[in-house]
């Protein structure tokens, strides 16, 4: 099963949204994971507007990504425009992509929405191309 790393600068926001709907739409298709440049917590915004929409992320946690191998991976995704800041092995993947979403982080509620479905469409697509 091919394996799929979702990369933000704290993974506490975008990368845990995208992590929770790779695990649900992908479900039996991928295997997920999120990491960021430094581990810090899921935050309870992105919690909260996944559960709306009945994805629970309560049980992920933040991982740096000096934790993980990346040769484990077949895509890595980048949700922050921070793909830049990767070391060379992660960017040279089967699949590397850079989505650069706004961090909701501090801000209202309705760019927590906004982020959260564009990542749902993101993550949509890049299932199907990895079905290829």
């Amino acid at each position: 099963m091919k394996k799929v790393m979702f990369f933000c600068k704290r993974n506490s926001c975008r990368s845990q949204m995208a992590e929770g709907f790779a695990k649900t739409l992908g479900k039996g298709k991928i295997e997920v994971t999120s990491s960021g440049l430094q581990a810090s917590r899921v935050h309870p915004v992105a919690i909260q507007v996944m559960e709306e929409i009945g994805i629970n992320i309560t049980d992920q946690t933040s991982d740096g990504l000096s934790d993980f191998d990346a040769d484990s991976y077949n895509a890595v995704i980048s949700l922050c425009g921070c793909g830049v800041n990767l070391p060379q092995e992660w960017v040279l993947r089967d699949i590397f992509e850079d989505w650069e979403l706004d961090d909701p982080d501090g801000q209202p509620i309705e760019t927590f929405y906004r982020v959260r479905d564009e990542i749902k469409v993101k993550v949509t697509e890049l299932i199907k191309k990895m079905e290829q």
